[in-house]
């Protein structure tokens, strides 16, 4: 009869042993070992055991889980593993595998790449390195690309064409045949298609799909900027064709469907230079004492029906584009400033929440529904602000009490937990031909928080009749998850740098450590720069059918419904409302999900271009400014150089180390500063600096700077 094996707290031992002795191969992959030495490092030293350590050995080389090179000696075989993500390719020609399933990224060698551009979705296969140090990936299967246009310049030869990518993380050029030219000079900015990259291939092969012009012409470097991105610039005709067909006329039949409000005091505040008016507030005193406000949305969903060709490519693009000198809409023209624009002195149809209000900002009740109005007045944000302010002008009761509803709301919000982060944007003024001219940033006064206020009320009622909801209907939500504490731990070892402290950085409690931080610092030098810091320290908001609410303005329940004509989602929510005030539950949840996902994907291609374009506009501006000086702030330090914000329009650029002749300048991580060696003169974060502009690259939409040394001035 064999023996019973011994156990351990209910565990057989030969079992504890083989996960020991497994643990010791995998966690030297490169080392061989014989069963003497695995018995000695897990303080084996009895005969029997020391077979049972044997026993494993031979049992794993058995599995394919180990190999012995040669007799007595074991070693841990490597597992044949693949992987699939996203591949973020390096300036330098490397690349890193970016996938969901594990924490760290997998690095993949510039010849192992294969014919993967950055960005496309990727197989990889796992390999331990030479030196088995670490984990390595090669590229197997590209599964999609990307992009389907390149944007970028060519350089056309006696009979052919090389393309060179705008983006510097492609790391390869593109070869054009001549006959795949279709007209494309040399030196112009085009759009490229890729045709084929075989295994036998140095370099794809491309057709140039488009000619955008030459680089430094607006047109083609905005047009550029929409393809990296993957944004379209221009409506197919048959979407065009389909909005011009959509009447004009109100029709007294669904007039008689909607509330009344034309003859209610109503207006608009919009910035001055805006082409569409999608919200509209109108203010009526009730009887009791208490206000009647209406927070008036344009009805889009009345026009865009689910499933029509207009539906289909609002939701391909899922949002519009606000870029430095022009608006790429998601709706056609027609719609976005006619049918849905909220002009003055037109009817015009609405989906509005209604609210009864005390002059404590507090609701007492509530409606949400189909209207019809009729905006009195269109103001400016600066002509509502000098009302605001005097007191004097058209409407002035019902604005400047309707702000002092808004600043209540605000005080409540803040209160209870909002992050008050501010807005800084960066606005160019521009000439006839579309070149900036000058460059500023705008400030959100007091009109623009009003409408702010009014336009989160309705998002937040209308998602609570829905997070409330006993019966849980599908619904779109705007959420905002809790800060990362890793990268709130990284902000507050950062800001240490500046004197400051961060005090409560887990959970809800870090938005009143936040707002302690923003108020200390506004005024100061840093800012601007520690208001990034903090920005980048919180999740992105995005669409969701799953409701966690909203962290950054404190909201359990919070759902974008005031801009239809430039979010998809505005429209899909007006849709679930109107189902739900005819007591009707949309019965497919899984299709909410997934267009919330692309969404929130292509907000993000929106946001990132927009910035783009910003980036292009100043580089822009300053590359008629070369030699010129400026005073500026440290913006952040690197071990290749300095970068710098222009104080006074918010460029910045970078500050090489290497072209600084008055000492060798190297960056210390740990006191976080880049230092001289021979006369210790340190630059810090934040520090005011004087530079001039050395050179500005418009393809790469970079700005060089020098260091103007005052001592040797």
């Amino acid at each position: 009869m064999a023996k019973k094996q011994r156990k351990k707290d209910g565990v057989p031992v030969k079992e504890l042993l083989a996960k020991g002795v497994f643990h010791l191969l995998k966690s030297s992959p490169n080392k061989e070992f014989n069963y003497k030495q695995i018995s000695a490092l897990l303080l084996v030293k009895d005969a029997d055991t020391r077979q049972m350590v044997l026993d494993c050995l031979d049992g794993f080389v058995a599995a394919g889980l180990a190999e012995k090179p040669m007799a007595g000696k074991y070693k841990y075989k490597h597992q044949e593993d693949f992987r699939l993500g996203l591949v973020d390719v390096t300036r330098t020609g490397a690349g890193y595998l970016i996938d969901d399933d594990h924490k760290e990224d997998l690095f993949i060698q510039p010849e192992n790449l294969g014919s993967a551009l950055n960005g496309d979705q990727v197989k990889v296969k796992t390999f331990l390195s030479k030196k088995g140090r670490r984990l390595e990936g090669k590229v197997v299967e590209v599964v999609r690309r990307a992009h389907t246009l390149y944007p970028g310049v060519i350089e056309v030869q006696k009979s052919n064409g090389f393309f060179i990518a705008d983006n510097q993380k492609i790391h390869v050029d593109f070869f054009i045949p001549k006959q795949n030219l279709h007209g494309a000079l040399n030196g112009q900015k085009v759009l490229v298609e890729l045709i084929s990259w075989d295994k036998t291939d140095k370099n794809p092969i491309g057709s140039v799909a488009k000619v955008l012009g030459y680089p430094g012409e607006n047109d083609a470097e905005i047009h550029a900027i929409l393809a990296e991105f993957d944004l379209p610039y221009e409506f197919p005709e048959e979407v065009e064709a389909s909005a011009a067909k959509l009447s004009l006329e109100l029709s007294d039949e669904e007039i008689a469907k909607r509330k009344d409000f034309r003859t209610t005091t109503t207006f608009t505040i919009d910035p001055f230079d805006a082409k569409d008016f999608d919200d509209a507030l109108s203010f009526k005193k009730l009887e009791n004492g208490n206000v009647e406000i209406g927070i008036h949305i344009a009805d889009v969903s009345h026009y865009v029906r689910p499933g029509t060709i207009l539906d289909k490519e609002g939701l391909n693009r899922a949002t519009s584009v606000y870029l430095v000198d022009r608006v790429v809409p998601m709706l056609p023209e027609v719609l976005s400033n006619g049918l849905c624009s909220l002009r003055p002195n037109e009817d015009k149809f609405c989906f509005s929440a209604v609210f009864e209000m005390t002059d404590k900002a507090k609701v007492v009740s509530e409606w949400f529904g189909r209207t019809i109005i009729h905006s009195d007045r269109r103001f400016t944000y600066e002509e509502a602000q000098e009302i605001i302010e005097t007191g004097k002008g058209d409407f002035a009761e019902e604005i400047v009490f309707m702000n002092k509803l808004a600043v209540i709301m605000r005080q409540d919000r803040v209160k209870h937990g909002a992050i008050e982060f501010g807005s800084e944007e960066v606005k160019f003024n521009l000439d006839e031909n579309g070149k900036p001219v000058g460059v500023y940033q705008k400030v959100m006064k007091e009109s623009n928080k009003l409408i702010e206020e009014f336009m989160l009320l309705a998002n937040r009622k209308v998602a609570a009749l829905f997070g409330k909801s006993k019966t849980q209907k599908p619904f779109v939500y705007r959420i905002h998850d809790l800060p990362d504490p890793e990268k709130l731990k990284m902000l507050k070892d950062y800001i240490r740098n500046f004197g400051y402290k961060l005090q409560h950085v887990e959970g809800k409690s870090a938005a009143y450590a936040l707002n302690q931080l923003l108020e200390s610092v506004a005024g100061k030098p840093e800012e601007h720069i520690i208001k990034q810091l903090a920005v980048r320290s919180m999740a992105k908001a995005v669409y969701s059918t799953e409701n966690i609410g909203h962290y950054g303005l404190a909201f359990e329940d919070y759902c974008h419904f005031t801009s239809p004509i430039r979010r998809y989602p505005d429209i899909m929510v007006h849709r679930l409302l109107q189902m739900h005030l005819d007591g009707h539950v949309s019965n497919d949840p899984k299709t909410l999900e997934l267009q919330a996902k692309h969404s929130s994907m292509m907000e993000r291609k929106a946001v990132e271009a927009e910035r783009a374009s910003i980036k292009y506009m100043q580089v822009l501006y300053l590359s008629n400014k070369i030699g010129s000086q400026f005073d500026g702030i440290i913006s952040g330090l690197s071990n290749w150089g300095i970068f710098v914000e222009i104080i006074e329009n918010k460029c910045e650029g970078l500050i090489s180390l290497r072209n600084m002749k008055d000492d060798f300048y190297s960056f210390d991580e740990n006191k976080y500063v880049i230092e001289g060696q021979r006369w210790g003169r340190e630059f810090r974060l934040a520090d005011k600096i004087r530079i001039v502009v050395k050179s500005a690259d418009l393809i790469k939409k970079q700005l060089d700077f020098e260091w103007v040394d005052p001592m040797a001035e």
